[in-house]
């Protein structure tokens, strides 16, 4: 028997999406007023979910402190209040929240240890959400 667990998380970031590949004008037509020189910023919810067997003594899928505290070390502590253009995970990447989102999930799938990751979920904005479940999804 599978059960799953969602938790919330939020911080800030700023991104500029562009791209090096592409001239001025495709940016521009591509990003629109995403493509700002300056940036701009976005407070971000992540929802991360984990599945597996409940714990008979427990009565939980993975204990929360454990999923927290891995999340603040790995997650918040690298991205929170940060230009997302200037960090090594997006060097050779525009750091739109799609790639935000296959970033993370690979540093949790690659580090947590406690339950089985099923997907990462981003609110970018009140109209925008993403989801990565990893290349390797099985639909069940």
């Amino acid at each position: 028997m599978k059960a799953y667990l969602t938790r919330r998380y939020m911080f800030s970031a700023s991104h500029r999406l562009h791209s090096d590949s592409m001239s001025e004008a495709e940016n521009a037509a591509t990003y629109g007023k995403c493509n700002n020189p300056y940036g701009h910023g976005h407070n971000y919810t992540l929802e991360v979910t984990v599945s597996g067997s409940v714990n008979e003594s427990t009565g939980m899928v993975c204990n929360l402190m454990d999923l927290d505290a891995f999340v603040q070390r790995e997650i918040l502590e690298r991205f929170d209040h940060q230009n997302l253009n200037t960090i090594a995970d997006f060097a050779r990447t525009v750091p739109t929240t799609e790639n935000l989102c296959i970033v993370v999930y690979d540093i949790l799938q690659r580090g947590f240890r406690h339950a089985h990751l099923e997907k990462v979920r981003f609110e970018e904005t009140m109209m925008n959400s993403f989801e990565y479940w990893g290349e390797n999804r099985v639909i069940e």
